[in-house]
């Protein structure tokens, strides 16, 4: 087997369970996983019309490149949410169907990254994070750098901490915003920063924009890698590369179905890789994704959910712990009064609620762990059990803690 399996950690969730073993929480209480990012909202319901006459489209493989009527979906949902003029956007050569953003993220990351040229390749990336980011990087032979985003950058990436050295060898820089598990926003003139390392460094930037369409305010939804790149006339969206998904915007985790966008000449050259990789959406999901793509309604109403179980749970729990406000996503990222492995284990044995230590979405460095004395809530759960989770944990921090 390939040695580099060796060098992966435990994913988190398997982390988790081994902090939990044995543990027995009351039998009482009904048990609420806030650990993991699995949307419970129900999916939009004209995809059921879709399942019930669809059979027929999976009595052939799909195409590598996805169906045509996908990707011109997906490029005019580009140019609707991020203001980009549909002339830029080629559905032939701008886009690629993928099975989820996990598995892209993955295999675009191994797809990328050259040790012929580099034998030192370097990949940069935000801490705490997305596993699959470091997963990959170490798969494909690269080493990861970590930004560390904490509360005194405001979450942010700092670009300005990253050696020289480091920059030269860097092959690609990952960035996540909405961010997971911050819920931060990266601001244009982070991106504008981004854009001229890039040219000067000569590496890709790949943005992973999942947590895109779950944003607070209406009237602030958060700017995309390619929506900057065209307003500062980069209208081939060089070195350029984001990630979508409809697992958190149309809550259809299940379906695996996500896209690929950007540069051209980086997407058909990830495209070769595919031909061979083989994993994309059949030909149903991809027909539910179209229908998914074209419509925002059921988009909006699912943000307003959010945005009322953000306003609630954080009105419950800002007595006793000192929260984030996020602007984005589905996950609040709060300190804990004491060590976050700690205040897992005694909430899961007194209340029967799971969240996920930060420790285990990051990584030490020399300026500490950024995951230290924090854990990560998903509020993807339905209103009440929101609701119900938040009071126990205010319960068990005023009893227990």
């Amino acid at each position: 087997m390939n040695s580099r399996l060796e060098k992966l950690q435990e994913y988190p969730f398997q982390k988790l369970n081994q902090l939990l073993a044995g543990i027995e929480p009351p039998i009482g209480k009904e048990r609420i996983m806030l650990s993991l990012g699995e949307p419970k909202h129900e999916p939009p319901s004209f995809i059921h019309d879709i399942l019930a006459t669809g059979g027929n489209l999976l009595s052939g493989y799909p195409l590598t490149r996805g169906e045509e009527n996908l990707r011109e979906s997906i490029c005019l949902w580009l140019s609707r949410r991020f203001s980009i003029s549909q002339d830029l956007l080629d559905p032939a050569q701008h886009v690629l169907p993928v099975s989820g953003s996990r598995e892209a993220i993955f295999s675009f990351i191994q797809a990328a990254v050259d040790r012929t040229s580099h034998a030192s390749a370097r990949v940069v990336m935000p801490n705490p994070f997305y596993q699959i980011y470091e997963g990959a990087t170490i798969m494909a032979g690269a080493t990861p750098y970590f930004l560390n985003n904490t509360e005194t950058n405001n979450w942010l990436p700092q670009l300005d901490k990253v050696p020289e050295s480091v920059w030269q060898d860097t092959q690609l820089l990952i960035l996540c915003s909405p961010d997971n598990p911050t819920g931060s926003v990266i601001p244009i003139d982070i991106y504008r920063e981004v854009l001229e390392l890039a040219d000067r460094y000569n590496f890709i930037v790949a943005a992973d924009e999942c947590y895109s369409e779950l944003y607070r305010d209406e009237n602030k939804p958060p700017a995309g890698l390619l929506q900057v790149a065209a307003a500062e006339g980069r209208t081939g969206f060089e070195r350029c590369i984001v990630f979508h998904s409809l697992s958190k915007r149309s809550n259809l985790p299940g379906l695996r179905s996500g896209f690929v966008a950007g540069d051209s000449n980086i997407i058909n050259a990830y495209f070769k890789y595919r031909t061979y990789h083989g994993c994309v959406p059949n030909r149903l999901t991809q027909a539910i994704s179209v229908v998914a793509w074209d419509d925002d309604e059921h988009v909006i109403r699912n943000r307003a959910v959010y945005r009322d179980k953000f306003n609630t749970v954080i009105g419950i729990l800002d007595p006793v712990m000192k929260l984030n406000n996020p602007p984005a996503g589905f996950y609040l990222w709060p300190e804990t009064p004491v060590n976050e492995e700690e205040f897992s284990r005694s909430l899961f044995l007194n209340e029967n609620v799971m969240t996920l230590p930060g420790t285990y979405l990051a990584r030490d460095t020399v300026s500490g762990n950024p995951g230290k004395n924090r854990v990560r809530i998903a509020l993807v759960a339905e209103l009440d059990e929101c609701i119900e989770s938040a009071e126990r944990i205010r319960e068990f921090i005023t009893e227990k803690m």
